[in-house]
């Protein structure tokens, strides 16, 4: 498998952030699938335990965050170059009570040809004392 395109590579950013945001998990598989069906790692983020495999760094942490968690990427900030996709991404989160926190990370994926993807975040991790989205947290980097 070659790596993917630029052309291909925009197109899943743009639906990583349109799947996720609808809640449709089977086409953020689906869109992942379509540029890395190999290996998964993840630093998410950087500085605490590697995750390993789709499912511990894809679909897990749409299961855990999805429902309370949308996101958008700042204009400007989605820069394409070779097989490595990079962003400032707003991650708009609401409590049960309707409290809006928005959290930004920066996050960059490569895309190898042998169809794995290594993603890296950095962002500042929640208290786990900091009220529902620091109970989240504590599921997700016990």
């Amino acid at each position: 498998m070659p790596v993917p395109t630029k052309e291909q590579l925009l197109t899943w950013a743009h639906q990583y952030v349109a799947t996720w945001n609808a809640g449709d998990k089977a086409g953020f598989e689906a869109n992942w699938r379509a540029v890395a069906p190999g290996h998964f790692r993840m630093l998410d983020p950087v500085g605490t335990p590697e995750k390993v495999g789709f499912e511990e760094c894809c679909l897990n942490p749409f299961d855990l965050f999805q429902p309370k968690l949308q996101f958008r990427i700042q204009p400007g900030t989605l820069f394409v170059c070779g097989n490595e996709v990079a962003w400032v991404m707003e991650n708009h989160f609401t409590t049960d009570e309707g409290r809006k926190t928005v959290v930004l990370s920066i996050e960059t994926y490569r895309f190898e040809a042998d169809g794995s993807a290594v993603l890296r975040t950095f962002y500042d991790v929640p208290d786990h004392g900091d009220g529902e989205l620091g109970e989240i947290f504590q599921t997700y980097l016990p």
